[in-house]
């Protein structure tokens, strides 16, 4: 054993009436630089949380201390024979006994031998984590002598903070939020190279707020709140109380997350361009293949820091469930974060993101526009992970680029981005894999690089009102409305009472490319396994046709299916291959396994959360009025969905009104 601990009988001044931190050197200095407290935390203290520093530990704690009404001293700190710390216990300041003085007049005991503490040690994720505490003083503490501790005064007489803040205002409206931290297990720390460390260091330690921008924040948040008793933020205070990240979502989008929980994309488009407004959000898609929006950050820079805290306050809020797939931008940072939260999740890298970067970081080389199409036709029409490796070798050798730097980058990554490794990934339709496509921002059309932050919250809701209307439009046409067939092709039938319209259009497009397929032939029948190439002629560069072969696998037995083309899991529906291989074998219907849940228009989604309510208290009014008002939601979920629902919930609700009324009259 390496532990020591020292000054496990704290180094105190027996004759002062207040602690003043003598245990531990290190704290002290770090107090008398941490400067006026300004952040409030009505949150007590609960075991695991975590803080980056033992400093931050004692901050957060002395925040809680002053509001409170008790001071703060260090009661044990324990370290290692390298001289690091590795646990600690903050305690009452009233914690322990005074020795026995010999004067003639010595002073009133002071103490109460004060069970109030908190103890944290240092995890193996390098954060500090809080593993025991307890709340229950056993003397009388108010929030008015707060200011009488010296554990308070010290803080006070410290130097200005660093936060730029333009006015006292947005000092006084930063405290109105409510202060969470994160509970998370860490399974361990990133690898970070020391290049990437100081990087990180050098970035701003707290978010840049402008004049107005904390009262926004707050008016938002409140507003938020009102009309759903299930928003959710989280805030991440830097060790001076000053904002540095924060994350909210509303419960519509955690119930979204039940539903479409496949694959997700973390869209950090805003941060990594600087956009005034720092938004990271996260982005899934919903029956109908529409984005739908599952949670939104504010962070303070691109560092593994603050990605790590953004997608664990976002864990967190999803009750702990991780996404199979998450797409991101390629960013050696976020890879490390991702891989440090999500380590079971496959990481993609956005295709159509890479592919506009090609003028960017390619432009200025020699025979561009040649070398452009030899990249473009590696990642869009290779059909194995050979062809395309062969294929980037010829063009970096003939174009003499091997030493480039970004496209090293490239290759390294290939496994992540070029759709010949992807095919056995489920991606929902959320990576683009045709030349001309693109991706857009869920925010797009309400948010630019010059959009201020008071503007975006502004138009946050309007975004959101937007995204819901058209959901309910769709759901209202794949109901009501009977979906206009191109053919008779008894696929397109089978579909057209499952799927929602839009994913339909889709599929539809596979049913005509059926017509394209102009040559199937058998090449290996033995065993289960029946061996097709079907021969298409598909259209290049917009208008000259061009024939390729793609193999299929064919399990009659099983009845299942493959492609070379990898459609089914790219996009989520049967590619025109595979249905010309069922049509050539007498298959009337596509089998059950590649009919998915996820685009059916049958399936009830309340966007409602879903609570056990075997818990209330219905002597409690707030207890009452939160299950009320989840249980009414339910009611409008199902009452706004027709005409005939509408006009029943509103006729039930004037019944239950006047029932109500009587009973009050009896009382």
């Amino acid at each position: 054993m390496e532990e020591v601990s020292l000054n496990t009988d704290p180094v105190v001044d027996d004759d002062a009436d207040e602690f003043e931190i003598e245990g531990d050197g290190g704290m002290a200095e770090c107090v008398s630089q941490s400067g006026v407290i300004q952040g409030e935390n009505p949150l007590p203290p609960v075991v695991g949380m975590e803080f980056d520093s033992y400093e931050d530990v004692y901050y957060f704690y002395n925040c809680y201390a002053k509001e409170q009404g008790f001071g703060v001293r260090v009661s044990n700190t324990w370290y290692r024979k390298s001289k690091e710390r590795y646990r600690g216990k903050l305690s009452c300041s009233s914690a322990g006994f005074k020795k026995k003085s010999e004067a003639n007049r010595p002073r009133p005991e002071t103490r109460t031998g004060c069970p109030a503490m908190i103890k944290f040690r240092l995890m193996d994720n390098k954060r500090w984590r809080i593993i025991e505490v307890e709340l229950d003083h056993n003397h009388l503490i108010s929030p008015v002598s707060g200011k009488f501790y010296k554990s308070h005064k010290q803080l006070v007489t410290g130097t200005k903070r660093a936060l730029q803040i333009d006015s006292a205002e947005e000092v006084q409206n930063l405290r109105l939020f409510r202060t969470v931290v994160v509970d998370v297990e860490g399974n361990g720390s990133a690898e970070v190279s020391d290049g990437e460390l100081q990087t990180s260091h050098n970035q701003t330690n707290q978010l840049r707020l402008k004049d107005g921008d904390a009262q926004a924040i707050h008016n938002h948040f409140s507003h938020l709140q009102l009309i759903d008793p299930n928003f959710f933020y989280v805030l991440d205070l830097n060790e001076k109380g000053c904002l540095r990240n924060l994350f909210w979502t509303n419960a519509r989008s955690r119930v979204a997350y039940g539903y479409f929980n496949d694959v997700v994309a973390i869209d950090t488009t805003c941060l990594m361009d600087k956009y005034e407004v720092p938004l990271v959000s996260f982005v899934g898609v919903n029956h109908h293949g529409q984005s739908v929006l599952l949670g939104c950050g504010l962070l303070a820079g691109d560092t593994i820091e603050s990605y790590t805290w953004l997608f664990r306050a976002w864990l967190t809020c999803m009750l702990g469930r991780p996404p199979q797939v998450i797409i991101t931008d390629q960013c050696k940072t976020l890879q490390t974060a991702i891989a440090d939260v999500f380590p079971r999740a496959s990481h993609c890298l956005c295709l159509p993101r890479i592919m506009q970067k090609v003028q960017e970081k390619l432009g200025e080389l020699y025979e561009y526009e040649s070398i452009r199409m030899a990249l473009h036709n590696a990642v869009y029409y290779s059909l194995r992970p050979e062809e395309f490796e062969a294929t980037w070798e010829d063009m970096i050798h003939h174009y003499g680029i091997r030493d480039h730097i970004w496209l090293q980058m490239l290759y390294e990554d290939r496994r992540r981005w070029v759709p010949v490794y992807l095919k056995e990934i489920f991606l929902a339709g959320m990576i683009p894999i045709g030349p001309n496509e693109v991706v857009e921002s869920f925010f797009s059309g309400y948010l630019d690089r010059h959009t201020s932050l008071k503007e975006f919250l502004d138009k946050y809701d309007q975004t959101l009102q937007a995204n819901h209307q058209l959901e309910v439009l769709a759901d209202m046409e794949s109901r009501n409305s009977g979906f206009m067939l191109k053919s008779r092709c008894y696929f397109e039938l089978q579909l057209a009472k499952l799927y929602t319209n839009n994913i339909l259009r889709k599929f539809e497009r596979e049913v005509e490319g059926m017509y394209s397929c102009f040559s199937t032939r058998q090449i290996n029948g033995e065993g289960q396994v029946i061996t097709y190439m079907v021969g298409e002629q598909s259209e290049v560069d917009g208008n000259r046709r061009e024939g390729k072969d793609f193999e299929v696998l064919y399990n009659a037995t099983e009845m299942e299916v493959l492609c070379a083309c990898g459609l089914f899991n790219f996009k989520g529906y049967l590619c025109r291959h595979v249905l010309s291989i069922l049509h050539q074998n007498g298959i009337e219907e596509i089998p059950p396994q590649y009919i998915l849940s996820r685009w059916r228009k049958d399936i009830n989604r309340s966007y409602v959360l879903n609570h056990d309510h075997s818990g209330i208290d219905v002597n409690n009014p707030v207890h009452r009025y939160d299950h009320l008002y989840k249980c009414i939601m339910q009611v409008v979920e199902e009452g706004r969905k027709s005409e005939d629902r509408y006009k029943e919930t509103v006729q039930a609700l004037d019944q239950i009104l006047s029932k109500l009324n009587l009973v009050e009259g009896r009382l």
